[in-house]
């Protein structure tokens, strides 16, 4: 029997199972806001503290699908590997998302919350294998693979740290998943994934253009990352500056180097130039507020980490998706308006949420809750568009 097109390829079922996501998890937090911050409603009572859920699901649970998705889809031809077997990606994709319905189903059946994150968990490490034995093909540059596969693997035994502390283990378990989150897992993966791709597009539409992508400052970028992460979970956010300082440099010589400027001009290509240089941005606010930290001047709050989640992550993820969506089914590589809505929107959600740290509006005027709103506005016209196609043969008749 022939299955549904939605399961001929990794891409279709993990895409649109993020996307899904993406919508459910910040709808969620709509609501949550509204009772917190807007007064709208009565504040519901959650099974852990609202905030870890929130970084929970958006740090481990929504760019999961969208990571596992393209390595898988992307991954075997980095390696000139065999393609990812469609057993592994499904069993990942059906645990995975099970699990996810489940977690939402235990924020108001508490009993649920363990079970539904080990299904969760479960998931994970079985789209791993396949995964790993794609990183282990010998090939001529493994640096890439290695760190994106790296990193999945260090963000289920975070997951499973938070599954541990959701069951009764100490309470620091709970706060290495969410503090280590965007620095051991997320991090090494969307740079790896930049650093390889983005100067490859690149080259394949602008003229005469130098690919520039030393090793040595992805590993260098690497090891900053360990190092803020390591100083985040022991408590020292003060200390960051001296991994952030050099990583932030790190990023903005990468995305001077990669003509950021000229790649502007198409507009497929412009929204992962702007997308990474947030990450530099990003980090040069981890920079400021860590130095702030030291030497009691204030602090930037959760500015910094949402210039990086709704920056960098939110952006580069839009727009790897849609590349990958529009060539795996059929249609031309180029960015039309609603796209380039969607991404700038995007943009806008961004600074709105990293200003809201700065400007404390009462009731619905919230920054939080509008950027939230703005989140869903903007999201939900990219899954109006392009979740679609996840269900539907390719336009040009060729399999995947």
């Amino acid at each position: 029997m022939r299955l549904p097109a939605l399961f001929h390829a990794p891409h279709r079922v993990m895409f649109l199972a993020g996307a899904t996501q993406g919508l459910l998890a910040m709808l969620w937090w709509a609501v949550d806001l509204a009772a917190r911050h807007g007064g709208l409603q009565a504040a519901p009572a959650w099974p852990l503290p609202a905030p870890w859920l929130h970084a929970v699901l958006m740090g481990l649970g929504f760019f999961t699908f969208f990571i596992f998705g393209f390595v898988m889809t992307a991954g075997p031809r980095w390696q000139a590997a065999a393609p990812v077997g469609r057993a592994s990606y499904l069993a990942a994709f059906a645990l995975m998302g099970a699990g996810w319905l489940g977690f939402y189903a235990a924020l108001w059946l508490p009993a649920l919350l363990v079970p539904a994150l080990a299904v969760v968990v479960a998931g994970w490490c079985a789209g791993l294998p396949a995964l790993w034995r794609v990183a282990r093909t010998p090939s001529k540059e493994q640096t890439h693979i290695l760190a994106v596969v790296g990193g999945l693997t260090f963000g289920a035994v975070l997951l499973a740290a938070f599954l541990a502390f959701a069951a009764g283990a100490p309470a620091w378990l709970g706060q290495l998943a969410v503090k280590g989150a965007p620095w051991f897992f997320l991090l090494p993966v969307f740079t790896a994934v930049c650093h390889r791709m983005v100067p490859f597009f690149s080259s394949a539409v602008i003229p005469r253009y130098r690919v520039v992508r030393p090793l040595w400052l992805l590993h260098l970028l690497l090891a900053c990352y360990a190092a803020h992460g390591a100083l985040e979970v022991a408590g020292l956010p003060q200390w960051t500056w001296l991994a952030d300082l050099p990583a932030a440099l790190a990023a903005l010589w990468l995305s001077w180097a990669w003509q950021l400027r000229r790649c502007l001009a198409v507009r497929l290509l412009a929204v992962l130039h702007v997308a990474f240089l947030w990450l530099g941005a990003s980090l040069a606010l981890h920079a400021a507020g860590s130095l702030l930290l030291l030497t009691g001047a204030g602090a930037l709050g959760l500015a910094p980490l949402h210039a990086l989640t709704l920056g960098f992550f939110a952006s580069v993820a839009i727009g790897m998706v849609t590349r990958v969506t529009l060539g795996h089914s059929g249609r031309p590589l180029a960015a039309d308006n609603a796209t380039w809505l969607v991404f700038w929107g995007m943009q806008g959600v961004a600074v709105l949420r990293v200003v809201a740290e700065f400007v404390l509006l009462p009731g619905a005027a919230s920054l939080s809750f509008l950027a939230a709103l703005g989140w869903l506005a903007v999201f939900g016209l990219w899954y109006a568009k392009f979740a679609p196609a996840y269900l539907k043969p390719r336009a040009d008749g060729q399999p995947g």
